[in-house]
């Protein structure tokens, strides 16, 4: 009993803070929920990121699930990365069954079922919900040279069409007008751009273009484009005063991995980019939830782990928290992992001797702790358990916890087809994005400026063609009435009738025939 009332004081002081929490469930002790030992997580440090891992069936989307519902209800935003496409229950008021009214009595809480405000997000036009797209321009030359893995000498090129682009005002609105670039200074426009620019290798354009062709098989079409979405409607809060919680769908992308990096790239670096700097609020101004993360970090190419990396490191500092869930800690890459202050553990199975040591290295990144064998209990966890710590105001660890987890308020299943639709009809976003827009950019452009380019070179030959004839028509000598061929023919006639004459008045002419009296 001592020993219960030691581990009582420690996780009182230990998960006791000032300002707002959220509730998440109940500290355990020999295998029994301790009355009193409630555990909060302070909304204070929820800029400093997280880690939800558990193995398949062990409760870690619930857990997701039930913690956004705490979000949304302390007014903070939330964008879940749905990669299963099945957190879309949210927005339906959950079901009371014996299972969830004996777990909130053994939590001590008031299970009252509720739907929470959602908006579907989508990166294709097949899903309904906003369609989020981003201009080629906003996305810039240097996201753009890492999506597309190109070397020094291929992004200084497209660093160049940017350039040339600005500079002449030809908007890269989408990736065909991209193309169109490539293209034209590749070929007409090859000469003006080297003489500004430089010359331009046509193994890189090359290059580039088989890169683009390749993004664009993978549905990058649908998302550069107009109109571009604006993260500030991730961060709005609903009529009620709850969060808004952003669903992006994504689960068609888990075989297209340069598509979901674009998407991942341009987000956090907007994300970034736009968000001023907060310090240390009470509260964050948007969480972010990437479920299924070890798809992500499998298929993600090393330019995406950068870029998470660099952006997990700076963007607490704007107000914004990253929350990785998956099946193993250890699909987390070191350099990210070390920078997730809270972390909920659910179960993991050990079926190999790979396995073993992987929860051994596991147990190794939680703290200490007197309570519990780490490495044992992680194995024993039940559904809808876990070994939870997070970091305190001071930015401490807090003591490592077993917790029995709250279930969520919300549909713990999808929503149904009319559901989906009828949430969609009724979103503003969906207005304001989904409206096909095609202004006029640098293909439109391009194609006119070549067209008038070929009309005028059509002009100009004709003009030299003309040229030409009229020059050679003034080379030759005038015709005068003698050149007439009746002219030259009469003339001839009356030169030999005027000979004649002039040889028979000479004796000369006349018939060939002997004269009468002739000697001969």
């Amino acid at each position: 009993m001592a020993n219960q009332d030691q581990f009582l004081q420690t996780i009182k002081e230990g998960y006791s803070f000032k300002g707002e929490t959220i509730k998440i469930g109940r500290a355990v002790l020999d295998s029994k929920p301790v009355e009193g030992a409630d555990i909060f997580l302070p909304l204070k440090t929820f800029n400093r990121h997280g880690l939800i891992a558990g193995a398949t069936g062990t409760g870690k989307t619930k857990s997701l699930q039930m913690i956004s519902e705490g979000l949304s209800d302390a007014s903070v935003p939330v964008l879940l990365l749905d990669i299963k496409g099945d957190l879309s229950g949210i927005a339906a008021t959950g079901t009371v069954n014996d299972k969830i009214l004996e777990r909130a009595k053994l939590l001590g809480i008031d299970y009252k079922p509720q739907a929470y405000p959602v908006e579907l997000l989508t990166l294709t036009k097949s899903k309904p919900g906003v369609h989020l797209r981003a201009t080629v321009s906003e996305f810039g030359p240097v996201l753009l040279s890492k999506i597309l893995e190109l070397n020094d000498t291929q992004a200084g090129v497209v660093a160049m069409i940017f350039k040339y682009c600005d500079d002449n005002k030809l908007p890269l609105l989408d990736l065909k007008d991209f193309i169109k670039v490539l293209q034209y200074i590749s070929a007409e426009g090859k000469a003006d751009i080297e003489k500004s620019y430089g010359k331009i290798p046509t193994t890189s354009t090359g290059t580039i273009l088989r890169k683009v062709i390749e993004l664009q098989q993978q549905g990058a079409n649908d998302f550069f484009g107009e109109k571009s979405f604006e993260v500030e409607d991730l961060m709005r809060i609903s009529d009620d005063g709850r969060g808004m919680i952003s669903i992006l769908r994504v689960a068609e992308l888990q075989d297209r991995p340069k598509m979901f990096s674009t998407f991942m790239l341009q987000m956090l670096a907007e994300l970034y980019a736009t968000s001023p700097e907060e310090g240390d609020l009470d509260k964050p101004k948007l969480v972010i939830f990437i479920d299924e993360a070890h798809l992500i970090f499998k298929e993600a190419s090393k330019v995406l782990l950068d870029q998470i990396e660099t952006v997990i490191k700076l963007i607490r500092s704007k107000g914004i928290g990253v929350f990785f869930s998956t099946q193993n800690p250890m699909d987390i890459p070191q350099s990210v992992l070390g920078q997730l202050g809270m972390k909920i553990q659910h179960a993991l199975r050990a079926f190999t001797a790979v396995d073993r040591k992987a929860i051994k290295q596991a147990a190794e990144n939680y703290p200490e702790t007197g309570f519990y064998k780490t490495e044992d209990l992680i194995t024993q966890l039940g559904i809808g358990e876990a070994l939870v710590t997070a970091l305190n105001e001071k930015g401490i660890p807090t003591p490592l916890v077993h917790v029995i987890m709250a279930p969520p308020k919300s549909r713990m299943d999808i929503l149904t087809d009319a559901e989906v639709t009828s949430l969609t009809s009724s979103s503003k976003l969906v207005n304001k994005y989904n409206q096909e827009v095609d202004n006029e950019s640098a293909y439109e452009l391009l194609n006119k400026k070549i067209e008038v380019a070929q009309q005028r070179s059509v002009e100009i030959e004709q003009m030299q063609q003309q040229a030409k004839e009229e020059k050679k028509a003034a080379s030759k000598p005038e015709k005068s009435w003698v050149d007439n061929p009746v002219v030259r023919q009469a003339g001839r006639t009356a030169a030999s009738i005027l000979t004649r004459s002039l040889l028979g008045v000479l004796g000369l002419g006349g018939s060939t025939r002997r004269r009468k009296g002739s000697l001969f």
